[in-house]
């Protein structure tokens, strides 16, 4: 790998971590926003919903992105955070912000398949589970240090105050990555044709390794959100924690995920990403059915919490690097049809998480997470039986690392 790749990977992932910042902070402050925009904890989490919606839109940008190029996909992401937070922060009332914040939100989903997409491209498929833990290590980061920051500048500056400054540094990271990431390679002339959304979503129905994907997706993601959406109200209502203490308690939740990142980058490659993928799912089903047992104090709720979300992170970073190579000659489609069904996933576990904390609370919530994940794993194996990277068809692309 070249030095110039890896700067551009970095890059890269510290925008993502603004990007990842600026859809995250709504979970753990949500109580703040219902507060701050006077309307009820529903509305709040109808945000976080709609927000999640938006990666189901985003299944037209990978077509594009294969056609138009990754960079100009990454910058529309930067612009549209900026823009998202500037309405937030320009007039602060509950619809203002729920535009803005899904606004920020689109930038997230048409960012994310264009980068999995520039390293499926340029990084070959053994080595691909490293640099794409490396560029994972932006989810992380911003609960290790968006989500805590934030919680400092709403705290002694005020809500909006915290949106101007996300405005803000996405309108300079706009400005860095059009100025330091070299422009795509031109694109051929098939890749250049008229984009033809039906047939593109065709290939991943008619993909069963595909289809699999896309099915795990959606259910590992029903399963995390149902937790992470209540996960502040629990902390609030068992161990009374001030809004401070929330924001800092993503730090346990951070360090989980930057593990899990970690164990992708350093093990997946190892192990070999067919067989992580199916380690993952059951680290996951363990960890949801412990954090009601174990979770009676705050400090062995953060415990429970690191495990269910360390064993998560590394199930969903690994999937990555294996939807890079189920479709290669459509990468970015795939990823982005990948991200919005793990979106609308994360849409159902927003909206189901209310109804699974009244009946159930935390143990009732935990459960149907477990469910969730064993379902997502019985729709890997489906979709994954048979199916090896040496049948996938080749692509051009200039493998990083080959000779």
């Amino acid at each position: 790998m070249t030095r110039a790749f890896l700067r551009q990977i970095l890059l890269i992932t510290a925008f993502r971590l603004l990007l990842n910042t600026g859809r995250r902070f709504v979970y753990p402050f949500a109580p703040a926003l219902s507060r701050g925009l006077e309307v009820p904890l529903g509305a709040i989490t109808s945000i976080i919903a709609a927000g999640q919606f938006t990666s189901l839109l985003g299944i037209f940008a990978g077509p594009l992105a294969d056609r138009y190029g990754y960079k100009m996909m990454m910058r529309a992401g930067l612009a549209m955070l900026a823009l998202g937070m500037l309405i937030c922060g320009l007039v602060p009332a509950y619809w203002p912000v729920f535009v803005g914040l899904v606004v920020a939100s689109f930038g997230k989903t048409l960012f994310d398949p264009a980068i999995q997409a520039f390293v499926g491209n340029n990084v070959s498929f053994e080595r691909r589970g490293r640099i794409i833990g490396i560029a994972e290590t932006a989810w992380a980061g911003s609960t290790l240090i968006g989500i805590p920051a934030l919680a400092l500048v709403i705290e002694h500056a005020g809500l909006g105050n915290s949106f101007y400054l996300l405005a803000a540094l996405g309108g300079i990271s706009w400005v860095l990555m059009g100025v330091m990431i070299p422009a795509d390679k031109a694109r051929s002339k098939r890749q250049r044709g008229k984009v033809n959304f039906l047939a593109s979503m065709m290939q991943l129905a008619k993909s069963r390794p595909a289809a699999g994907m896309l099915a795990f997706g959606f259910f590992i993601s029903v399963a995390n959100d149902c937790l992470f959406v209540v996960y502040g109200a629990w902390f609030e209502q068992d161990f009374n924690v001030s809004i401070v203490a929330l924001g800092f308690s993503t730090v346990a939740i951070g360090s989980a995920e930057l593990l899990g990142e970690s164990m992708t980058a350093l093990f997946s490659d190892r192990l070999g990403l067919k067989r992580a993928i199916i380690l993952g799912p059951l680290m996951a089903i363990s960890a949801y059915l412990l954090l009601p047992v174990i979770g009676q104090s705050l400090g062995l709720a953060m415990v429970g919490l690191f495990l269910v979300f360390l064993s998560f992170e590394f199930t969903i970073v690994t999937s990555f690097p294996l939807c890079t190579e189920v479709l290669p000659q459509a990468r970015a489609t795939m990823m982005s049809g990948y991200y919005a069904t793990a979106g609308v996933g994360r849409m159902v576990g927003v909206l189901i998480a209310g109804f699974l904390w009244g009946m159930g609370g935390i143990a009732g919530v935990a459960a149907a997470s477990a469910g969730f994940t064993f379902l997502g794993l019985l729709a890997v194996l489906w979709g994954l039986h048979g199916w090896s990277p040496l049948q996938a068809p080749k692509s051009d692309r200039n493998l990083v690392g080959e000779d």
